[in-house]
């Protein structure tokens, strides 16, 4: 993500700063963040807030950041906080905070993130008499609609999960644990990366839940599980190259299915293939999570659906916007969404296939790719 990106996006905030009569934004969620300056932390047990003003932005960050902030950003200010004695500035987080908020007009409008800014903040500003705005939805919509540069980096990513997938399945064998299946994707991730994409930074999330009981919950860890014969595992990876993601999944089996099996696999096939025929620009997100749970309820199974059809993807993991049966949301081109409908039954298993799509006004482009019928996904 380079420096004018950045500017851009910035730049877009505060015109509907000025057009809402906004004064200053308190960004406090981390994606958001990212998305707004570049800085990513590894971890954020020592918070970070983001402030922008019409004039410049300021970050209020830990001392062991801030060389990173000044290598990654073009922040104004840096206001720091430190964990050492005798250090100039404020000793914690709160106190640079206070900093901020005392170089603040009297009566100031502030937007913040309704669901990220900590409370005591929130009530600090509402008793100093500034007035309060939501923003959270005008960044979320923001960030749903992907320029040409996002997109190119997240095909770079469905090129990359889509190939260690298929290292992990490839090299599947019973006696294998979860973890172990895991290693093959992510050594080829290891590899490969720094080979074309230098100075890049990689993360990835990984999970291969087995067995009947344990594909059944959708979101688990990976674990120490041995595979047996006759399992049946759900294969789940994102990449994420330089900060922007993508997601493949696949739903497969150590030797030969049942059929029971084999009848709610391909029901689960045909329910993903239905959305991925559907979704495009103009249409609405609940109408695509519909043309999926259409073919499961055809099939009597809608009494095992227990999520979405699909949700965004870009800087975070989920983004909005979500692909869900109560969102009337018209699709835009350049969104970019997982489609993933599952279907769990007790004592027969967890059924799930997810793929990227970039919409775009020309059409919809997968950008994951790995064989999805049943016959390519038994290892025997």
């Amino acid at each position: 993500m380079n420096t004018l990106q950045i500017k851009q996006r910035t730049n877009r905030l505060k015109t509907f700063m000025k057009d809402n009569a906004i004064d200053v934004a308190f960004i406090s969620n981390f994606e958001n963040q990212f998305y707004f300056s570049g800085l990513k932390a590894i971890l954020y047990s020592r918070p970070i807030l983001l402030v922008i003003e019409k004039e410049q932005e300021s970050l209020v960050i830990p001392t062991l950041e801030e060389a990173h902030a000044k290598e990654k950003t073009d922040a104004d200010h840096l206001y720091v906080y430190h964990e050492v004695e005798n250090r100039k500035g404020g000793m914690s987080y709160h106190e640079q905070v206070d900093t901020v908020i005392s170089k603040l007009e009297p009566g100031s409008t502030v937007g913040i993130e309704y669901n990220a800014l900590p409370t005591d903040i929130t009530l600090k500003l509402m008793e100093q008499g500034f007035d309060i705005r939501n923003i959270q939805n005008e960044v979320a919509t923001m960030r749903a609609v992907k320029s040409d540069e996002e997109i190119e980096a997240m095909r770079h990513s469905g090129r990359l999960v889509s190939n260690a997938l298929e290292q992990t399945i490839t090299n599947t064998k019973a006696g294998m644990s979860e973890l172990e299946i895991d290693y093959y994707g992510n050594e080829y991730l290891f590899k490969e990366v720094p080979k074309h994409f230098p100075n890049s930074t990689l993360d990835y999330f990984v999970m291969s839940p087995s067995g009947l009981s344990r594909t059944n919950m959708p979101h688990v860890f990976s674990n120490t599980r041995q595979l047996e014969n006759q399992d049946i595992i759900i294969h789940s990876r994102q990449v994420g190259l330089n900060g922007y993601r993508a997601e493949c999944e696949r739903t497969y089996f150590v030797g030969e299915p049942t059929e029971r099996q084999r009848e709610v696999f391909n029901v689960m096939v045909r329910a993903q293939q239905a959305a991925l025929d559907f979704i495009k620009v103009g249409v609405t997100a609940k109408d695509v999570n519909q043309q999926a749970l259409d073919v499961i309820k055809a099939a009597g199974l809608e009494e095992y659906v227990v999520h979405r059809t699909g949700h965004g993807i870009g800087v975070g993991f989920h983004e909005e916007p979500s692909l869900r049966f109560d969102n009337d949301l018209v699709l835009e081109a350049g969104m970019v969404f997982c489609i993933e409908p599952g279907i769990y039954i007790p004592d027969v298993g967890g059924f799930r296939h997810s793929d990227t799509v970039v919409l775009t006004e020309q059409g919809t482009e997968v950008i994951t790719d790995y064989p999805k019928n049943i016959d390519s996904l038994i290892i025997r």
